[in-house]
C-alpha cells in the first residue's frame, strides 16, 4: 500500500508491527492493557538532515524493520491506518533479514 506523505528533513514514517499474541498461563490481557509494539516498518524517509551545510542522508530506508523506544514519535493516522512519525535519532536498533520479533522467545 502506497502513502502518499514524504516525511521532512530527518524524519521516518513507521507503521507499528503487532506481536503476536501469546497466553502464558491461561491469562487473557485485554487489547486495552496491552503495551504498544516498539517495533515496526518504515514505510517513508525524509531527505536526510543538514549538518555545517552538508545533506546527511539517513541511515534506514522504506521496508527496513526497525526497533524505537516506547514513548518515541507522534501518532497520527493516514485513510484510516495508524503510523508514526519520529526522528532518526529515535530510532534504537535496525533489524536484519534474520532477526525475530520483538516479542519472540526470550
Amino acid at each position: 500500500m502506497a502513502v502518499n506523505i514524504t516525511p521532512l528533513h530527518d524524519r521516518v514514517l513507521v507503521r507499528r508491527l503487532e506481536e503476536k499474541e501469546s497466553i502464558k498461563g491461561g491469562i487473557i490481557i485485554p487489547d486495552s492493557a496491552k503495551e504498544k509494539p516498539q517495533e515496526g516498518e518504515v514505510i517513508a524517509v525524509g531527505s536526510g538532515r543538514r549538518e555545517k551545510g552538508e545533506l546527511i542522508p539517513l541511515d534506514v530506508k522504506a521496508g527496513d524493520r526497525i526497533l524505537f523506544g516506547k514513548y518515541s514519535g507522534n501518532d497520527i493516522t493516514i485513510d484510516g491506518e495508524e503510523y508514526m512519525i519520529m526522528k532518526e535519532d529515535e530510532i534504537l536498533a535496525k533489524l536484519g533479514p534474520a532477526a525475530k520479533a520483538a516479542g519472540g522467545k526470550k
